[in-house]
Order: C-alpha cells, then sequence, then structure tokens
C-alpha cells in the first residue's frame, strides 16, 4: 500500500519531514561501532560480480544462517510462499519476515536506524525505495537477474529493482451503469449525466495525487489543469476511509456507481466471484512499481543478496504471480484471470511512473487536489 496522505506529504517535504529528516545522519552515527573493513567487505559482497558469485554467496549465506525481509505483500498470500520457496532452494538458510504497510516498515526502519540496531536486511514495498535513498538509508547492490529487466525497472545506480506492478483504472457498479453507457475515457468523466456519480480515494498517494500526477505527466501542466477544473464541477465524491479496496466493494454495494482511479485487478478478482463490478482503462493508463532496497548496516549481506536473486528470478517471480500481484519480470506472465488489466495485453497506452517521479510530484499533486477538489 502507498503511504498515507499525511504521511507522505511529512516524508516528501523539503525539508524532508522528521520521520525522514537527518536519518542519513543517523545512520552514520548507528554505524560508528562497526569497522571501515566491515563497510567496505558488506559493499563488496553486494556489488560482486565474479564469476563465482553464487557459489560464494550460498556460502556466505549459509554462515550468515538467516536472512530477514521487511515488505507490504500479503503474509499467506506471498510471503509465506516466497519464504517456504526460498529455504527449499536453499537449506540451511532461514528467511524470516515481517510483513507492514509502507508507512509502518519505514517507521521500523528509522526506529531501528535510531537505536542502532538495524534489523531487515532487505525492504519492499511501494514507496519505500525512494523515501529510503532520500533519507540515504540504502546502498548499491548488483544481481546479473537485473539486466533481464526493462532499463526502466531498475535504478541506474544500482539502488532499487522493481518487484510488482501496479495499473489503475477506473470501476463501475455493471448494475447501476451499463457496459456500453461506461464512461472509456478522461473526456468521458466530464460528461453531466456523471455529476456526483464519480467517486476516488483520499488520503493515500495512489488516490488522487496519482491520478493527477498521471494527467500532469503525460499531457503537460497547461492541458491538465485544464482538464482538473474542468472535472471539479463533476463534484467527485471524496473516500478517505478504509484499505484500497474499500472503495471497490462500496461500488460493488452500489453506493458508488464509479470509483477513480483504484487498483485495476481488485474488481476483476470481485468479478470472477459473482460481483457487481468491472475496470475500465483509461488512455494513459497509469502504473507504479514496488521497489526493493538494501539497508546500510545489515548484518547479513550474502543472504540478503541470495535473497534478492530469488525475488527477482523468473522463480520467485512465478510465485508472486500465483499470489495475484503483477510481477516485473518481464517473461512472467500474470495470471491469466487478471491479463485484461495489463496496458500491453489490453492495447492501452501506458505511462509507467517511476519511484522518483512519485516522490518528485507528489506534492504539487496533492496540492492541486486540495485547491480544487476539497
Amino acid at each position: 500500500m502507498l503511504l498515507n496522505k499525511q504521511k507522505w506529504n511529512k516524508a516528501v517535504a523539503s525539508p524532508l519531514a522528521k520521520c525522514v529528516l537527518g536519518l542519513g545522519m543517523l545512520v552514520h552515527a548507528s554505524l560508528m561501532h562497526a569497522s571501515l573493513a566491515q563497510a567496505q567487505t558488506a559493499s563488496d559482497i553486494l556489488t560482486y560480480s565474479g564469476s563465482d558469485r553464487d557459489q560464494k554467496l550460498l556460502e556466505g549465506a549459509r554462515k550468515e544462517g538467516q536472512v530477514v525481509f521487511y515488505s507490504a505483500m500479503i503474509v499467506n498470500q506471498a510471503l509465506r510462499p516466497l519464504a517456504d520457496g526460498f529455504m527449499k532452494k536453499y537449506p540451511g538458510v532461514k528467511m524470516t519476515f515481517w510483513r507492514g504497510d509502507t508507512e509502518e516498515i519505514i517507521a521500523k526502519l528509522t526506529a531501528e536506524v535510531r537505536a542502532g540496531n538495524l534489523v531487515g536486511d532487505l525492504i519492499e514495498g511501494t514507496g519505500i525505495g525512494e523515501l529510503a535513498i532520500a533519507a540515504n538509508l540504502v546502498q548499491p547492490y548488483q544481481t546479473p537477474i537485473s539486466q533481464q529487466y526493462p532499463p526502466h525497472y531498475r535504478d541506474p545506480r544500482n539502488l532499487w529493482t522493481a518487484t510488482r506492478l501496479s495499473y489503475f483504472s477506473a470501476a463501475y457498479n455493471t448494475k447501476l451503469v451499463p457496459a456500453n453507457q461506461a464512461p472509456k475515457t478522461y473526456a468521458d468523466l466530464l460528461d453531466p449525466k456523471w455529476k456526483g456519480k464519480l467517486s476516488w480515494r483520499i488520503g493515500t498517494s495512489s488516490g488522487t495525487p496519482l491520478f493527477i500526477m498521471n494527467l500532469r505527466l503525460a499531457w503537460g501542466e497547461e492541458r491538465a489543469m485544464a482538464y482538473f477544473k474542468k472535472l471539479k464541477e463533476q463534484q467527485v465524491v471524496n473516500f478517505g476511509s478504509g484499505s484500497a479496496r474499500t472503495l471497490v466493494d462500496r461500488v460493488m454495494a452500489g453506493e458508488y456507481p464509479i470509483a477513480l482511479n483504484i487498483f485495476a485487478h481488485h474488481p476483476l478478482i470481485s468479478a470472477a466471484k459473482g460481483a457487481p463490478v468491472a475496470s475500465i482503462l483509461m488512455d494513459p493508463v497509469a502504473s507504479t512499481t514496488a521497489t526493493m532496497v538494501v539497508p546500510k548496516g545489515i548484518k547479513h549481506p550474502y543472504a540478503a543478496m541470495l535473497l534478492t536473486d530469488f525475488i527477482l528470478s523468473k522463480e520467485g517471480q512465478a510465485i508472486m504471480a500465483q499470489a495475484e500481484y503483477f510481477p516485473s519480470h518481464p517473461d512472467v506472465p500474470p495470471l491469466e484471470s487478471l491479463a485484461s488489466i495489463v496496458p500491453t495485453k489490453a492495447g492501452v497506452p501506458e505511462n509507467f511512473i517511476s519511484p522518483e517521479n512519485l516522490l518528485k510530484f507528489n506534492e504539487s499533486s496533492e496540492q492541486i487536489y486540495q485547491d480544487l477538489f476539497r
């Protein structure tokens, strides 16, 4: 899940808010007890690319004996299967995990850094990578598997790699809105018949800020602002409670005919169970990625890289696909039941919003929402 609006705005404000401000210095302070030689050794392990890399990682990971993974993925759905698959492939290396939403993971990581006792070896989630990078909490790592990924799914500084993708769409109640009358484009949303019948999520950067950011980046500021001023007249309902799925549930219940900028696969999963809901992909479809980073000062660098390789491999990505996530590896398809909302398969243009742009444009997009739609 992406950051809560208030927490995100605090985290991305310039200067960064207290939860992020100065953490770069705190990292150095918390690591003063470690020698420079040890730090260099960890760096060498994370970026090692010799022909014997696999063997070195495996031998080192078995000596370390464990690796700790912090992630926003669902426990029973994804984290346990990943742990089982990893430990089956690498006996003697125990993988433990802690699951939290993005803001919870950032808070936990911050607390560990302040205490000088880093527990997590590998951190994953949407919104996590860019905040940790901005706070100077992470270090470079390299894996040959990342070369199998498109360039925009890996950081040129080797600070993050994409793990899973998210696509965003509108959703509508099929009992209230016949398919042949459902809006197909952003322009269609301006039809007077939809006045007061549109809704969107507030209080999260994957809701209103992402909707606004998507069109700003795709259309340019002038065209996008002209559109937002017209959309304002539609009196879009601000929905600010529950999880990312909650608004879709309200659409299914008939409380709102149409919801904007929801996770596109949620209606598909519910529709397969008989719910009266469907997704609409609009040009351009906003997409984002969860990212994986390695914090400075980790205790198990060998095992961390072994787990990194596993998660990014076709084997690890296939486990995530079975968990109803969208793999970032280009050779691992999503479940067939979810494939229809992948823009490339649906023939709808996609606007990939990089982690850097999520951070860069979130505050100003939130301000546009506050000025026009509150």
